[in-house]
This record gives structure tokens, C-alpha cells and sequence, in this order.
């Protein structure tokens, strides 16, 4: 579609947010970003920004009466859905969500409490009681994890092998939510997937679902991704049990366009889900999705920001997660510091079947140690496709041999990446 002389405004110019912004662009759309920071990465490459913070809700309707803004997009982070949706209503430009479904969005618990209405199996949890009594957390069972309810890139979550554990990290976990609220659950040791639905005035699709592989879990730290494989291995069993409960259930809340992820464990060849995301991802599957379906959902949230239309046509025809081919996202992980050299993303980048690399650090930048545990550890992402499952293994270990990431003192700040072994588990 395209948006020449129509004008966007993007909340919060993270690195993320780059994508939203070179998609409008290439659309033709004039783009404008605000966020309180001065540099951040999005105002280097907008047409025009603003020093006014995304949570400012009347000063950035202001800015949209002001500057003649057609639409408003974000993404990526929870946390801000809230604002966008109250900036988009004062402002009178579209949206794609309501007040209600942003807030079971991104309240784990409420997405959980929906799901068990519909049948659909959540991880366990525990009741904690306010103050916390050893007696209760004794009863247990251990390893639990505790989390924010409604934060989200791995902020806030801590495994807990004991009581103690428990007591002592419930405070960390709770200053990390908004509401003031912590989930326990029992700790999953078992596969994961990604499921993802693309939405269309009113119709839900099941668009994809990949493998989501983890590593590097240290002590009362979770595992974080390494990779995602697009399609699952458990994508038949999905469709067969569970995914005509779940377009169900998100059309009994009204959702009539946008797109969502859920984030589900599987165990003994089940899945069992434990959160969900309305909005733009950090796995941006859209670029698979893109290759393998010809639908971009990225493409589709910019186009309904600033016409109300995600498309002119319906995706009916389109949309089939049961991709011939097979698709992929790496992603790499690092350890705090500063680092001084990110090498071989040109030769990445030049090798057949790499469709691109999403930088989320540059060099020069600082990994705080307090990104340990959390997606703040991600330093670049490679997607690609491949026809087999040979070709794609071949090609993952080709660009682990390529990347390397060192800090300013010369040393390998990379974690454990993804074995392409696993693919033949």
C-alpha cells in the first residue's frame, strides 16, 4: 500500500523500533518518532523527532494535532500498549486494540484465566497470600518460577528451588510490575514453541509457528532464546487439538485486526501456554512469514495505522502455516560489557538463503550487567530460509563461523549459540 503524504508517528525509537520505521518509509510515509531520549537509535533515521516521552499521553496528542499526524504505531514492548491506546483514542486515529483486550494482553494472569474458559491448558500456578507465610511456600512444589504479571522481555523472573529462594527474590520480581502483582507457577522444563496469528477485520489466521530453542540458564536465571524454527514439529498436533479453541477464544474478546503471539510449552507432546504478546515481536517472524506466505505483518500493522485497512484484500487465500519450505531466526546472545567489535555481518548477509540481520547493539554500545537474564542480551538476530532441513543446518553453521562479537578488552563476549544438532532431535 502506498503512504505517500500520509504521516506516522512512532512511540519510542528503540532499535526495534527501527523496523517500524523502515517499513513506513518504504512505503513512502513521512515518519515522525518521540521518545524522551535524545539519541535513540529510531530519531537518527525518522524524517523528524520529538523529546517528549511516549507516556505523555496529552503532550503527544498535541503533537499529533499539531503535526497533522495521520496514525500512531508501536511495538515490541508491553509496557507502552497502554498509552498507545489511550493516545490513539484522544487523538482519533486508529487503533488496532481495545483498553479491555491490551489489558489480558499483557497480564499473564488474565491471558491465563481466559485461556482456562476455553479449555485451553496454562502452566500451574500458585496462590502466594499476602504478607508471605513459610508455611504456605513450603507446601510447594520446587523449582517454581516468580514473574511480573505484566512486564515483559524477560524482566523480572527468577527460578526458585526453595522456599527461601522464593522469599528473597518476590521483592525483586514485584518491583518490576506495574500493578504490583507476581505470579508463581511451576517451572517448566520442557520444549517451547512460538504461535503466531495474523488478524483481519475480525477473522483470526493461524499464521506460523516455530520451535523456540534456549540456552545459557545459570542459577535462578531463565534460558533465553537462541533460535526459532519455523515450521514447528508440533504444528500439526497444534492445529488437530488446540487452534480452532484459541481463533475462539480471541474472537469472544472482540480482536478484530492486528497480530499475536503466544508463548507455550510442550510437554509430552502438549502444548501448555504461559503468555501471549498483541503486538509487534523481538522474533519479527514477519520477515519469514513475508518470504514463505507473501503476507507481512509488519506491513499490515503500518498500513492500519494510517488508513484503518490492513489490507485492501483479504489474506484468506494467503495465509498457510504449513510452509514448504523451512525458516529460521538465530539469535545471539552476549555477556555484559563493552563491545569493541561485532564481525562478519557483510559475509552473513551475502550468503545465500540469509534474508537479513537485525543489529540490537552497536559497537561502542554497553551491555549493563543488569541485562543478564533478560532479552537486553540479544546483540543481533539472523533470519533465512532454506527448501530442506540439510540445507538449513548447513547454512546455520556457516553463519555461526562467520559471526563473532568481542569486547573493547579483545575478549569473546558470545554465549552459546544455537547447535544445529537439535534440528534432528
Amino acid at each position: 500500500m502506498d503512504l505517500k503524504d500520509k504521516k506516522i508517528l512512532v512511540l519510542g525509537g528503540t532499535a526495534l523500533s527501527c523496523e517500524i520505521i523502515k517499513q513506513a518509509k518504504k512505503q513512502s510515509a513521512y515518519v515522525i518518532v518521540t521518545d524522551y531520549l535524545e539519541d535513540s537509535p529510531g530519531k537518527k533515521i525518522a524524517d523528524k523527532s520529538f523529546m517528549i516521552s511516549t507516556i505523555d499521553v496529552d503532550a503527544v496528542v498535541e503533537l499529533i494535532k499539531k503535526e497533522n499526524i495521520d496514525g500512531i504505531l508501536t511495538g515490541f514492548i508491553d509496557s507502552i500498549l497502554p498509552y498507545y491506546q489511550m493516545i490513539c483514542e484522544r487523538a482519533n486515529v486508529p487503533c488496532y486494540a481495545t483498553k479491555e483486550q491490551i489489558d489480558i494482553a499483557i497480564n499473564k494472569q488474565k491471558f491465563k484465566a481466559l485461556c482456562r474458559k476455553f479449555d485451553i491448558p496454562v502452566v500451574e500456578e500458585y496462590e502466594i497470600k499476602q504478607p508471605i507465610s513459610f508455611q504456605d511456600i513450603e507446601k510447594i512444589k520446587y523449582p517454581v518460577l516468580i514473574k511480573p504479571v505484566d512486564n515483559s522481555g524477560a524482566r523480572g523472573i527468577h527460578i526458585c528451588g526453595s522456599p527461601d529462594e522464593l522469599i528473597s527474590n518476590y521483592e525483586k520480581s514485584l518491583s518490576f510490575s506495574a500493578s504490583k502483582k507476581v505470579l508463581v507457577e511451576r517451572y517448566m522444563n520442557a520444549n517451547e514453541a512460538t504461535i503466531f496469528y495474523i488478524i483481519q477485520d475480525g477473522e483470526v489466521y493461524l499464521s506460523a509457528m516455530a520451535d523456540r530453542y534456549v540456552k545459557n540458564e545459570r542459577k535462578g536465571i531463565i534460558p533465553l532464546p537462541v533460535a526459532y524454527v519455523f515450521p514447528s514439529k508440533h504444528l500439526h498436533e497444534y492445529q488437530e487439538t488446540l487452534n480452532n479453541k484459541v481463533v475462539e477464544m480471541f474472537k469472544s474478546i472482540g480482536i478484530n485486526n492486528g497480530m499475536i503471539f503466544i508463548q507455550t510449552f510442550v510437554e509430552n507432546g502438549k502444548c501448555v501456554f504461559y503468555e501471549m504478546g498483541y503486538r509487534l515481536t523481538g522474533s519479527m517472524e514477519y520477515k519469514i512469514i513475508s518470504k514463505l506466505n507473501g503476507i507481512n505483518p509488519l506491513e499490515m500493522m503500518v498500513n492500519y495505522a494510517l488508513t484503518g485497512k490492513a489490507y485492501e484484500y483479504s489474506i484468506r487465500q494467503l495465509v498457510n502455516p504449513n510452509y514448504k519450505e523451512w525458516g529460521f531466526n538465530l539469535t545471539y546472545l552476549a555477556k555484559p560489557g563493552k563491545i569493541g567489535k561485532i564481525s562478519g555481518i557483510d559475509e552473513v548477509c551475502s550468503l545465500k538463503g540469509v534474508i537479513d540481520v537485525v543489529l540490537t547493539y552497536c559497537e561502542g554500545d554497553l551491555i549493563p550487567q543488569s541485562a543478564v537474564g533478560t532479552l537486553q542480551q540479544v546483540v543481533l538476530r539472523v533470519f533465512g530460509i532454506a527448501k530442506t532441513k540439510d540445507e538449513m543446518a548447513t547454512l546455520i553453521d556457516k553463519i555461526h563461523s562467520l559471526v563473532s562479537i568481542y569486547s573493547v578488552e579483545g575478549e569473546s563476549m558470545l554465549l552459546d549459540v544455537f547447535d544445529s544438532k537439535e534440528l534432528y532431535r
